[in-house]
This record gives C-alpha cells, sequence and structure tokens, in this order.
C-alpha cells in the first residue's frame, strides 16, 4: 500500500536547480507507482472544501520575480474527474476546474517527469482546526488502497522574509522547530502536533500556517512516520520529506 506524503516544495526554482531536495525527489519519484495523485497544497488556500474536476489541468505560475526559464515550464499531467467527483461526494467538497499550482507541479514534476499520472488537487481549508486538517485526512486513507498516493505540499518551516543565500547555514531557530517536529512525528506524538503552534520557534518558522498545515493531512492519511529526506535551502527553508506508511 501506498504512504501518504508531506513533501516540502521550497521555492518554485526547485523544478530546475539541482540539488539535495531536488535530486532525492527525481529518484524518490522512481521508486512509486501510483494510478493517482491527491495533492493537497499550501497555495491553493480556501475556507471550505474544493476540489478540481478539470480533465486536463492548466500549469499554474503562481510566482514572480523568477526567470523565464521558470514560467516555460509545462505540466501536462491529466485529472481525473472520475475520482475528483467521488471526492466531492464523500467530502462535501466543491467541484470546480482549477489548474495545478506550483506546489503541486513543481514536486511532482519531479518526481513524475512522464507527467501520465493523474492528479487531483484538493484546496487547503485554511480556516479550519488542526483536527479538522487530520480528520480529512483520515477521510483519504483508503484511497492508499486504491493505488492512489495522497500528497500534502507545503514546507517544514517557512518564513521568507528571513531567506538567506543558497547555501547559508541553517539558523538555530530553524534547527530547532525542525528537530521538535522530527521528533514528535517518529515519536507518534498526535496532541503535541494538534498543538504544533506551541512548538519551539514555530511562529518564526511559520508566520502564516498554511504552508504547514498540509503535513496534518498527510499525518491523517497514513500511519507511521519516517522522515526520508532533510536539507535545507537558503538557511531557513528546511526540505524535509516525511512517508506517513
Amino acid at each position: 500500500m501506498l504512504p501518504s506524503l508531506f513533501i516540502s516544495h521550497g521555492s518554485p526554482m526547485l523544478a530546475l536547480t539541482p540539488g539535495p531536495a531536488h535530486d532525492f525527489l527525481r529518484d524518490f519519484g522512481a521508486t512509486l507507482s501510483p494510478k493517482a495523485i491527491v495533492v493537497v497544497s499550501a497555495h491553493w488556500a480556501s475556507e471550505r472544501l474544493l476540489v478540481s474536476t478539470s480533465e486536463r489541468p492548466e500549469t499554474i505560475h503562481d510566482f514572480g520575480g523568477f526567470p523565464r526559464a521558470l514560467f516555460e515550464c509545462q505540466y501536462p499531467a491529466p485529472g481525473d474527474p472520475e475520482l475528483a467527483l467521488k471526492l466531492a461526494r464523500k467530502l462535501n467538497a466543491v467541484p470546480l476546474e482549477r489548474g495545478l499550482d506550483h506546489g503541486a507541479w513543481v514536486p511532482l514534476s519531479l518526481m513524475f517527469p512522464a507527467a501520465d499520472v493523474p492528479v487531483v488537487s484538493l484546496s487547503l481549508p485554511v480556516t479550519w482546526s488542526n483536527q479538522d486538517l487530520v480528520e480529512l485526512g483520515e477521510k483519504l486513507a483508503k484511497l492508499r488502497e486504491e493505488g492512489v498516493l495522497v500528497v500534502g505540499s507545503g514546507s517544514l518551516t517557512h518564513n521568507l522574509a528571513e531567506m538567506q543565500a543558497q547555501g547559508t547555514p541553517m539558523p538555530a531557530w530553524v534547527g530547532e522547530f525542525s528537530d521538535w517536529i522530527f521528533d514528535k512525528l517518529t515519536s507518534g506524538e498526535r496532541d503535541a502536533l494538534l498543538a504544533w503552534e506551541t512548538a519551539p520557534q514555530a511562529h518564526r518558522n511559520h508566520p502564516t500556517p498554511e504552508h504547514f498545515q498540509p503535513l496534518l493531512v498527510a499525518l491523517g492519511a497514513g500511519g507511521e512516520a519516517s522522515r526520508l529526506h532533510h536539507s535545507v535551502e537558503h538557511g531557513v527553508l528546511a526540505m524535509d520529506l516525511y512517508a506517513f506508511a
């Protein structure tokens, strides 16, 4: 059975720039053979739950200030309207057509470069409680038995105001938070994770919560946590990937 995943997607330049996280995603994707992917991205925030029914989702370039080559990237993975409508009924979600934002297509383009695995996007209901988001993941868990890969895409740490030059060592306040999350996930302390905002340096690492919240969905959809990758970009972006088997 497939795990659920939490992927730290970092900067959109991850799609083009070789490095530890880029290289790991390329190799890791080759070990997976899902029949479809359901992704919850930090970059599709909403008040209520939405699901994309697009048959051919467009590649959304929802960023600015990057090289032209990044805007020329296309990820033409098909959608799966049948699966999307099934999820809309099961989750009481609103169906609509929407493309793939960079939180979805950037990591998936590395993991599945052939763009031949159907992708369905679920929005991130940012007004929901941490418990609500875990319960959303629990409702998605059965998909794993059907060969569907459930992905939460965000960033383990995400304070863009404190980004530094690439190659800058990780400051202590980033390590303190990421180490706390690692400890709570791998020891199965779900109650602590439901109160992740009280973790050391939580607010400094996440001035807003949307890049952490997809982890809670992945947590609910899976079981025992293991960290498959850890690296840091721009000093403050922890690029951790967790699998929940």
